[in-house]
């Protein structure tokens, strides 16, 4: 597991992570949400020792990282694919991490072959592209076979089929018992992935939530199609719904249930080519929660302005 209890770090006047408790359980993938300058990467260099709280704590495995002897057996981390030698071939890179953490060299050869680089075990990673570099990282971060496992943006660099890899082994990571915390930018692919989902706002916590109970967050709308142009708007506005217009005779429904949809529609003799409850994205739960605390915020282009 993976606790936090009031883990706080400032910069001069600045507060990058403000109060955070929080934990990562095993058996399960979570997510970590934020906007830009929320203060994720700050809490994940806590977490792996690499800069020191101004108050709380951080424990992982119940002890501080910089007291684990040979860390690499119990923490696997990925946080920049390309801070590698250009000049070391992938498994000399792999050997040398190896030896310093007791791991025999043995463990090298399965990690190359269960991340796709046997085959290029021996070239200088200099010449490697970014989703072969991606690729050594998390062989890397696999080395030891650790049961805790922290990957920054985990699919950077990987063509669809690395994408589709790398989710399938994050989750079967977390179906062997392991605690598995993932950071990440792209929400819809966090939502494939993830079973929990931290999100952080201005250095402080906004949500602790499963996935499927973040995505019930607003309870989403129904989908409603029908063959031509209807009053079905009028009707369902009259009965205190919000309505919006879809392309193809489609109309979003909030406030009312299918079934009072259809039964409104019905008693009006109304055919309903479609009535889809829908639930909302990750993405669109997200941008509610971090709305207020954005840090950068961009000008509408001209087009959504007007």
């Amino acid at each position: 597991m993976i606790e936090a209890d009031r883990l706080t770090k400032t910069y001069g006047r600045r507060t990058a992570v403000d109060d955070l408790t929080f934990r990562v359980h095993p058996g399960r993938v979570t997510g970590f949400l934020g906007p830009n300058g929320a203060g994720k990467s700050t809490t994940i260099r806590l977490v792996l020792g690499l800069d020191r709280p101004t108050g709380g704590r951080v424990l992982v495995g119940g002890r501080p990282y910089r007291a684990l002897e040979r860390p690499l057996r119990q923490v696997g981390a990925l946080l920049d694919a390309t801070a590698v030698h250009g000049g070391r071939r992938a498994r000399d890179h792999l050997r040398w991490l190896a030896r310093t953490n007791g791991i025999p060299d043995g463990r090298v050869t399965e990690v190359l072959a269960a991340t796709g680089l046997a085959d290029v075990a021996h070239h200088r990673v200099g010449g490697f592209s970014l989703g072969m570099k991606q690729r050594l990282g998390i062989a890397a971060a696999l080395l030891g076979d650790p049961g805790i496992l922290v990957f920054d943006e985990p699919v950077n660099g990987l063509d669809p089929d690395g994408v589709r890899w790398i989710r399938d082994l994050l989750r079967s990571m977390a179906g062997e018992g392991r605690t598995v915390l993932i950071s990440s930018h792209l929400i819809s692919e966090l939502q494939l992935t993830a079973d929990h989902v931290l999100i952080l706002g201005r250095g402080r916590l906004l949500a602790d939530s499963s996935m499927a109970d973040l995505t019930r967050f607003d309870g989403g709308d129904v989908l409603v199609r029908t063959a031509d142009a209807t009053p079905l708007p009028s009707l369902l506005t009259a009965r205190g719904a919000t309505v919006t217009a879809e392309p193809g005779h489609g109309l979003a429904v909030t406030g009312l249930a299918p079934g009072d949809i259809a039964a409104i529609a019905a008693a009006h003799g109304i055919p309903l080519l479609e009535l889809t409850p829908r639930a909302p994205s990750l993405e669109d739960v997200f941008r509610k929660i971090t709305d207020p605390e954005r840090q950068y915020r961009t000008l509408p282009h001209r087009e959504d302005a007007r």
